[in-house]
């Protein structure tokens, strides 16, 4: 679709589902940096990657030692690796372009959801949010982890870290937690099951702010932006809330460290509050008023203009658009099934949607064409109406009298080697290669599919048919013709000599006395089919007078 023909007056979000996909069961779905290839986790332990300019599985990532159902699927910045997290306790880092398992680490609790590091090409750190306790940094290279505080009691009494490979206090109940990093890496916010956020340096496992969340309830979801100036953050509250990232892109931990020396309460926990209002500003909040529906997966467009949520109701397939400026503008509604994850993708207004059953539904806009965009003075007409040429309209006028206008820039140098930079990705870097798209291997047939060919044509079904290719096709096309004993193929209990016997007979030539008789028996009237499709004997005789056993030799005998 060009760009021009496009009303610039319709929203640019999904809206009608353009088509699904469909292998095994999926139930969780992430998009590269690109949004050329998608990945989804199944249930069976494997991971799919399709295609998605063509749709087409690319490749599929299996691990023989898991089997169970994966939960979280995350790519590297550039392509190179995936994350996914499984339902056994385990995370496995793939190499995408080889296919090739890097990395296996087993936690002692279930995984929700594990973000790799965004801050490196071929990351090796990730952040792990168990199903009870809390957040971990995990380095997949030795295995080892690093618990984060998700209490406030840790930060009152001075933060003590955790050792290493060593998990929080089997006797403190924990609510799951969401976790992510920023835009960078240098930081990770947690929500808190007293609905708190806390802004915390991985590194050094210390807490740098905290941001208070009105309501105080569970946080289920916190996402980024993709430019990383804005957060949401879904609770139990049934509210997706949108809050403006006030710390820089970069060195994010640099200024909290300059914010946490210009503040001097005696308090550590009341400092860090008053830190947290300065790191994150609220700006609108989200809700169904009249179902007071919980929300599930909620996410981001690609540019940050639109904000979607999907209902976590049984049954329903519901998708809620907003602006971010905090006005509903659309409601997808789909199969009646229920949603399990959502994605957005990062450069068209496509939207993807998991459902229970396994589905991949593919969101997408049904554009309006507007073909009054080509030229100003275009008109759309209503109805047929009456036009009047002028007398010299369409004449032919010389090249001579055609005054030649001067083209603007007719001089300007064209640069065809520069390439410009995508708006959606102008703070990435160029200099590192990304990984777009997967090369295509063709399957070639190996001998045993190439027997199981040349078997399903080789076997003959029982009674008087014969089962040759030739056989097939002619009953396909409709004629029902008995070949009892083909010449063009042999018998399934003749031997080596026999066929070639068969084949010696079949080459010899009638002699002029079967010709005659075989003359004089097409001249005799035809009966028509009978519904069976075989053929009358009539026929049946010339075809059994010219089949192997009875082919004239050159002596005029049988």
């Amino acid at each position: 679709m060009d760009a021009p023909i496009i009303d610039p007056l319709q929203g640019d979000f999904p809206e009608v589902i353009e088509e699904y996909l469909e292998h095994g069961i999926m139930k969780c779905v992430a998009f590269n940096r690109r949004g050329t290839l998608l990945a989804a986790g199944c249930t069976d332990g494997s991971c799919i990657i399709w295609d998605f300019e063509t749709r087409g599985v690319a490749k599929e990532l299996r691990d023989k030692e898991c089997t169970a159902a994966i939960t979280s699927v995350c790519w590297s910045t550039y392509g190179h690796r995936i994350l996914v997290s499984a339902s056994d306790k385990s995370l496995i880092l793939w190499d995408v372009l080889s296919g090739e398992k890097i990395a296996h680490t087993t936690l002692q609790h279930t995984v929700l959801q594990a973000r790799l590091h965004p801050g490196s090409s071929t990351p090796s750190i990730c952040l792990a949010c168990p199903f009870s306790s809390s957040p971990m940094i995990v380095d997949l290279n030795t295995g080892s982890t690093t618990a984060l505080p998700v209490l406030t009691a840790d930060v009152s009494n001075g933060i003590a870290p955790l050792p290493r490979n060593k998990t929080s206090d089997t006797s403190v109940t924990y609510s799951p937690c969401n976790a992510c990093f920023n835009k960078h890496g240098d930081l990770v916010y947690a929500g808190t099951s007293k609905g708190e956020i806390l802004i915390i340096d991985h590194k050094n496992v210390r807490v740098c702010a905290i941001v208070l969340v009105s309501g105080g309830s569970v946080i289920k979801n916190i996402v980024f932006s993709r430019n990383g100036q804005y957060m949401l953050t879904n609770s139990n509250d049934r509210m997706i809330r949108i809050y403006k990232n006030l710390l820089p892109p970069k060195d994010g931990l640099k200024m909290l460290d300059e914010l946490n020396e210009g503040f001097s309460e005696p308090d550590d926990v009341e400092k860090l509050k008053a830190v947290g209002s300065k790191c994150l500003e609220l700006l609108h909040e989200f809700q169904d008023s009249i179902t007071r529906v919980q929300w599930k997966a909620p996410c981001f467009s690609g540019d940050g203009e639109w904000v979607i949520g999907g209902a976590a109701s049984r049954g329903e397939h519901k998708i809620y658009i907003w602006d971010r400026a905090g006005h509903l503008v659309k409601i997808l509604e789909g199969p009646k099934e229920a949603l399990m994850d959502l994605a957005w993708h990062p450069v068209h207004p496509i939207i993807i949607s998991v459902s229970l059953t396994g589905l991949v539904y593919i969101w997408a806009k049904d554009y309006t064409e507007n073909w009054s965009a080509f030229a100003p003075d275009f008109k759309e007409l209503e109805e047929n109406e009456e036009y009047v040429e002028r007398e010299d309209e369409f004449d032919l006028v010389p090249e001579t009298e055609k005054v030649k206008e001067p083209d603007v820039h007719e001089d300007d140098e064209v640069d065809v080697l520069t390439v410009e930079r995508d708006s959606a990705f102008s703070d990435s870097d160029m200099s590192q290669e990304e990984l777009c798209f997967l090369p295509a291997v063709p399957c070639l047939d190996g001998p045993e599919q190439q027997d199981k060919c040349v078997g399903s044509y080789s076997k003959l079904p029982d009674g008087n048919h014969s089962g040759s290719p030739l056989s097939v096709e002619a009953g396909q096309n409709g004629n029902g013709s008995n070949h009892n004993s083909s010449p063009l193929e042999p018998m399934e209990n003749s031997t080596a000599e026999d066929t070639d016997g068969a084949r010696l007979k079949r080459k010899r030539r009638p002699s002029e006395k079967g010709l005659e008789l075989q003359a004089e028996k097409v001249k005799k009237p035809m009966k028509p089919l009978k519904p069976s499709g075989r053929l009358p004997k009539t026929k049946q005789a010339v075809i059994d007078l010219d089949s192997s056993n009875g082919v004239y030799g050159d002596d005029g005998s049988d």
